[in-house]
């Protein structure tokens, strides 16, 4: 065994590493950035995966680059290509093409909370009373036949009570509540034929893209709006 062969380290050891700086992480995850073509440790004769520190390194900045610049796979993909080639993505034009302004962090799209809220503790965290809740379920922004209410429950009670301030009533939400509905469609369709697929990692796979199909039409609705309010403003 060489000297280098000594100092790879199976899935777990990388998991073990990494672990600390990203809570989250998991032996699926790093799987999963294999088969993306993120990464590629070494295999031994039995198939099993060994890291090098320079693996560890790269998974580092994937991570990182996931977690602080909210970027997507593809564009990491492009980084870590770019510096492959020995090009500093920093000052490469064509990074400045490849990166979409004020991208929505795409691991925001899918919750994690386990929250699970009263109808009581859902309207004290909004500051609402149940009349205004009664008209957001009136127009379909909240289910309010449920036992426990989430998160997303409370942003969507405090948004529509900011914009009900401005004149904008819940009535006038309703639009959204379609549009998110078009938009969840979309990464359906992409996102069922991977969870049909027989990929070991096929959840994290259809997850991940939903993620970033998620943050894309997010960014694509935020550069309209600015479109439109720069005609009437």
């Amino acid at each position: 065994m060489t000297l280098a062969e000594r100092h790879l380290m199976s899935i777990g050891d990388a998991l073990e590493i990494l672990k600390d700086e990203f809570p989250e992480l998991t032996i699926s995850k790093l799987r999963f950035l294999e088969n993306e073509g993120l990464v590629e440790p070494q295999r031994t004769g039995s198939g099993y995966r060994k890291y090098s520190h320079a693996d560890i390194q790269r998974l580092r900045y994937i991570l990182a680059m996931q977690r602080d610049q909210y970027l997507p796979l593809k564009v990491i993909k492009e980084h870590l290509e770019a510096l492959d080639r020995g090009l500093d993505v920093n000052k490469n034009p064509l990074h400045a093409l490849t990166v979409v302004e004020d991208l929505p962090n795409p691991s925001e799209f899918i919750s994690s909370s386990k929250v699970r809220l009263t109808r009581a503790e859902l309207l004290d965290s909004a500051s609402c009373d149940e009349e205004f809740l009664k008209s957001v379920n009136d127009f379909g922004l909240i289910d309010t036949s449920k036992d426990y209410f989430s998160i997303e429950d409370v942003e969507i009670l405090k948004s529509s009570k900011a914009l009900s301030e401005f004149g904008i009533e819940p009535r006038h939400l309703r639009q959204f509540k379609i549009a998110a509905e078009r938009e969840v469609s979309l990464v359906e369709q992409v996102t069922n034929p991977i969870k049909r697929s027989k990929e070991v990692s096929a959840d994290q796979i259809a997850q991940e893209r939903a993620r970033e199909i998620a943050a894309l039409c997010t960014s694509l609705h935020i550069a309209l709006v600015r479109t439109g309010l720069g005609k009437i403003l």
